[in-house]
């Protein structure tokens, strides 16, 4: 899947441990965001997610119907959404969420 970021601070999370303390994430969640980033771009299509247990795949729905999400860790999640554009699959990353701060 070719990648795409939605904001410039999930670019330089992958690519670079960012220094902008809004943005600012412990050393293991940044591994750990950059592993299931990398599982995201190898992966040929949505299914192929599917044996990956600890991701956690899901569709939401709601307010954020036609986004999907993978947990990075068992505190964050990782929200995406997935397009063809002309036979290839694309993965726009989102956001990565705390989970204790989206359930309140």
């Amino acid at each position: 899947m070719q990648l795409v970021f939605k904001q410039a601070y999930l670019r330089t999370l992958y690519f670079d441990q960012t220094t902008d303390k809004k943005h600012w994430f412990q050393p293991d969640v940044v591994k750990k965001y950059i592993k299931v980033v990398n599982i995201l771009k190898n992966a040929k299509v949505v299914e192929d997610l599917f044996p990956f247990n600890s991701l956690n795949y899901e569709k939401l729905s709601g307010d954020k119907e036609g986004i999907e999400s993978v947990r990075v860790n068992d505190k964050y999640r990782l929200e995406f959404q997935t397009e063809k554009v002309e036979g290839a699959v694309v993965v726009t990353i989102c956001n990565i969420l705390e989970l204790s701060n989206h359930y309140q």
